[in-house]
């Protein structure tokens, strides 16, 4: 009987999109590798620390499948977000601080056991959220 490669786990991610990009990199470089907890990550993204998506490799393929997966790809340069109240890239990006904002989220975390966070960018100069 022949001995079986180990498989082991690469990397773990906290969404499937991030998952299926890699996968689908080292596909493309013929390195075989599959995705396991892919469906509980999807069912409760709130728990993401406990639900990681996890990507498997043959042993054998680890350092080849590093390289792959630590290129960078060129984007070409693209023009800092800016305020469009004073034109400031002076930009963080967040949880919205508005009132009604933080009591919609409460009232859903509550009731519905569900927090719908809407990531806002914010001006640090003109305290703009847009």
């Amino acid at each position: 009987m022949e001995k079986q490669d180990k498989i082991i786990v690469l990397k773990t991610f906290g969404g499937a999109i991030e998952a299926n990009i890699a996968k689908t990199k080292l596909d493309a470089y013929g390195i075989p590798c599959f995705l396991s907890e892919e469906n509980l990550a999807n069912l409760y993204p709130i728990q993401n620390p406990r639900f990681s998506v996890r990507l498997h490799i043959f042993e054998k393929d680890k350092t080849r499948a590093t390289e792959v997966l630590s290129e960078v790809v060129q984007q070409p340069d693209e023009e800092p977000i800016r305020c469009p109240r004073c034109k400031s890239a002076n930009i963080e990006t967040g949880y919205s601080r508005k009132p009604a904002s933080i009591i919609l989220s409460l009232f859903f975390s509550l009731f519905f056991v569900l927090f719908p966070p809407k990531t806002v960018s914010r001006c640090k100069d003109c305290d703009q959220e847009f």
